[in-house]
């Protein structure tokens, strides 16, 4: 039995669906006899773990799809107790976080083998390889056999020094099997959003063609980007609609509108089949701003009611320094915020804050910039990060580097409460931001975000977002956000959310 497993990975919002382990699942389909758990559905993950395990025979497998922060905190700790419990248990993880830094991962006692990438066919690979004529409890092979001889696997070499084979070549969305949903209990899984009150996601592409710096997403993909046809993603929304009454849907590819050619096309399908949808996905804005207005009324007219969009930062030079690529200004942000707000699509902002190699005039800048964009279109969602580095990714990590900056080498120091912080992008404890930037980029983004409530929170009601912007209005238009203690107090007491935690 293979065990496929998806972490809790928020306790204050309803769970996704685990659109991964449907896609890996499928892979396994008719071969081999698995499940799909869900620790965000248990009360006691670890207790349906255990119970899962003792009935799977003498060969467990448990595979794991992890990603950084709160996923990542609770399956440290779950696979070392499973593995203590079980010893003949293998345990597999795969996912953004194992992907990234594989070699941490192996060097703990409880993971026997990663799989780096898109890992449909890897996984597989692995799965016959463990599988084949002559097997030992456990599977883990013994120190003189071969090692996995297929790309996208990382591993213990005989000497326990972790061993990645190169990345396995990404497969096209349109050659594999569809999703087999029975394996899961998909109602569960729609909830109500901004969008609608029965949403739920799907992933239509994999990567990006772009080489954004700062983007974890180029080291896995390479700048390829491979999509379903817009035939396939219209059946899914129809699938949807018919079987679980959806109304809404948010589409998590890394870069949805990459083809405007596609993307006319999905709309098309939507109007054709009456579907009434709204939904969300991600973008680039200098790709965008080159659909025509009959694309952009498509999108309109077919429901597409918010697009999530790096803007990144208000400096054109910041913008060079990230490889936004040739094309992208901070003025072509704002000439997008007015082009959406002339079709009553609503731009969803993020931008990157206290970038090196000057982070205090780097926060400033966009600061200021988030006004002006805020100005041009009030309803433009803004959300903030701080910069955090991902592994080799070019001049912005190598300053980081020269400022002191190194990753964990164990998941143990990965799991502590700094390490979680830095996942989720609100590290206090980078060295090249220091405390006081810091609180400043907080404070703005507290008054920001009272002044211009996030439409993004389906529990705000109209009367608290009066509230909120008339509180705040004598800090925003001074300029004054330090110590908002008042504001702080109102959003502990409506639990107000932040764009970035109650959309995307």
């Amino acid at each position: 039995m293979i065990i496929l497993y998806n972490p809790q990975s928020s306790a204050n919002r309803k769970p996704i669906l685990p659109m991964s382990l449907l896609a890996v699942g499928a892979v396994l389909e008719g071969q081999y006899d698995y499940c799909i758990l869900d620790g965000n559905l248990e009360d006691d993950p670890l207790a349906a773990l255990d119970a899962q395990i003792r009935q799977a025979g003498p060969q467990p497998i448990l595979a794991c799809t992890v990603m950084p922060g709160p996923q990542l905190q609770q399956t440290v700790p779950l696979c070392r107790e499973l593995k203590r419990r079980h010893p003949h248990l293998t345990i597999i993880w795969g996912g953004y976080f194992p992907t990234q830094h594989w070699d941490a991962v192996l060097r703990s006692s409880f993971v026997d083998y990663v799989v780096r990438g898109h890992g449909e066919h890897a996984f597989h690979q692995l799965i016959d390889w463990l599988r084949r004529p002559t097997p030992s409890l456990p599977l883990t092979p013994a120190p003189d056999a071969a090692a996995p001889p297929f790309p996208g696997i990382a591993y213990r070499a005989a000497d326990g020094a972790p061993v990645s084979n190169p990345l396995a070549p990404i497969p096209h969305p349109a050659a594999l099997p569809a999703w087999n949903f029975d394996r899961v209990p998909v109602p569960r899984y729609v909830r109500r959003t901004f969008l609608g009150s029965r949403t739920l996601g799907y992933h239509a592409s994999y990567g990006c063609p772009f080489f954004c710096n700062f983007c974890a997403v180029v080291n896995m993909v390479n700048g390829r980007w491979l999509p379903q046809s817009a035939q396939s993603v219209a059946d899914v929304a129809e699938m949807y609609a018919q079987r679980w009454g959806v109304n809404a849907i948010e589409f998590y590819d890394n870069n949805f509108f990459t083809s405007e050619k596609r993307v006319a096309e999905f709309c098309q399908e939507l109007l054709r089949r009456h579907l009434k949808l709204r939904w969300w996905g991600e973008g680039r804005i200098d790709t965008m701003q080159k659909y025509t207005p009959e694309t952009w009324r498509l999108m309109r007219d077919a429901g597409l009611h918010m697009v999530f969009m790096g803007a990144e930062s208000g400096s054109d030079e910041t913008l060079k320094r990230m490889d936004k690529g040739g094309t992208m200004t901070a003025a072509k942000t704002l000439d997008m915020a007015h082009l959406m707000q002339q079709w009553d699509i609503i731009p969803e902002f993020s931008f990157v804050m206290g970038n090196p190699p000057d982070p205090e005039a780097d926060a400033r800048q966009t600061m200021a910039f988030i006004r002006q964009v805020k100005a041009a279109n009030p309803a433009a969602e803004i959300i903030m990060y701080l910069y955090t580095p991902v592994p080799l990714a070019g001049d912005l990590y190598d300053e980081a580097r020269a400022d002191g900056f190194a990753f964990p080498e164990t998941l143990e120091e990965w799991v502590s409460p700094d390490w979680l912080e830095f996942s989720q992008r609100r590290s206090r404890t980078m060295p090249w931001v220091k405390q006081p930037l810091q609180a400043r980029l907080y404070d703005f983004e507290r008054v920001l975000n009272a002044y211009y409530p996030t439409s993004t929170d389906a529990r705000l009601t109209q009367t608290w977002r009066r509230i909120l912007r008339g509180v705040s209005a004598w800090r925003y238009h001074l300029g004054f956000y330090r110590y908002p203690l008042e504001l702080r107090a109102l959003h502990k007491l409506i639990a107000y959310q932040r764009p970035e935690t109650s959309g995307f």
